[in-house]
């Protein structure tokens, strides 16, 4: 599950609760689409907003509703006891796998971060997806920590940050961390701007923010890469500038993805947590003309 394309959708929501027919559509998309894993409760999912009663109720309709596809849940909290609780939910919900980012509000050390995934990887059944991701929770790994982090028995993949747009650089990135991590640990690249140089610099998967809105573009340009079909998976990701460039203008991909979403009505508005909004004005239509300029299915 670990490998080729993780979707990962919305959870559409407005302060009364989960759109709970909205996300199960978002859910059936993508099996649709024969995706290689679904991913819940990343950043995409705004996990960092929901209750724990919440986060189960989400990871059980997803896993009701995926079919034979895998689906890895986030579980990342505050407190360990938060993150274990919310490992064990997932389990219970027939989740194939977790997804971990060390989540803080005071900044964690090295030694912290070890004792989390040690303290949670003793918990679990299934295997676990290490999720770094420094934007957010402002923790930065080292690669000698993925090296430490990946000898612990559940540990199977790890989420990186977006390489740089230059093959070389990417390929001597994915090569280090290789040369420390163990054996039958997978790389993954996140952000989708980075995930054609990511994917032909070497990572195994591309855990996407698009592909849970168009699977199929998605697919596309992971199975281009995954055959090592450089020209075609470069050159569907440039067409996808207008949408990168968003990502860019607009603070990352969250607030862009739910607007789509909206604009296409594949969920209601507002689809975010408050106090988050999808954009509004001059940069929703912006929005709105590079989907219709893009003519995404």
């Amino acid at each position: 599950m670990f490998t080729g394309l993780s979707a990962f959708p919305l959870t559409p929501m407005n302060e009364q609760g989960i759109h709970k027919h909205e996300f199960t559509r978002l859910v059936e998309r993508l099996v649709e689409a024969r995706v290689d894993s679904i991913g819940v409760l990343g950043s995409t999912g705004s996990y960092a907003y929901l209750s724990g009663e919440e986060r189960a109720r989400v990871a059980k309709l997803c896993v009701e509703h995926a079919a034979d596809v895998p689906v890895v849940v986030g579980i990342g909290a505050l407190r360990t006891r938060d993150v274990l609780v919310n490992a064990e939910n997932a389990q219970k919900a027939g989740a194939s796998g977790v997804l971990l980012a060390p989540v803080s509000y005071q900044k964690l050390t090295e030694d912290e971060v070890f004792s989390l995934f040690e303290t949670v990887c003793r918990s679990l059944s299934v295997p676990l997806c290490v999720y770094d991701n420094p934007g957010t929770t402002h923790f930065e790994f080292s690669e000698e920590l993925h090296g430490r982090i990946s000898q612990l028995p559940q540990v199977r993949s790890i989420k990186i940050p977006p390489v740089q747009n230059d093959i070389a650089a990417a390929q001597a990135r994915v090569a280090r961390l290789r040369g420390l991590i163990s054996n039958d640990v997978t790389i993954g690249i996140s952000g989708d701007p980075a995930a054609a140089t990511g994917l032909l610099a070497g990572c195994d998967a591309w855990y996407s923010v698009i592909g849970g809105l168009y699977p199929d573009t998605a697919l596309a340009l992971t199975r281009a890469a995954q055959t090592g079909d450089e020209q075609h998976a470069n050159g569907l990701s440039a067409a996808l500038e207008p949408l990168w460039a968003l990502y860019r203008d607009f603070g990352g991909s969250l607030r862009v993805a739910a607007t789509i979403a909206e604009l296409t009505g594949k969920v209601s508005q507002p689809c975010l947590p408050q106090p988050l909004q999808t954009l509004q004005g001059d940069a929703r239509k912006r929005v709105a003309a590079a989907i219709d300029a893009l003519e995404l299915s």
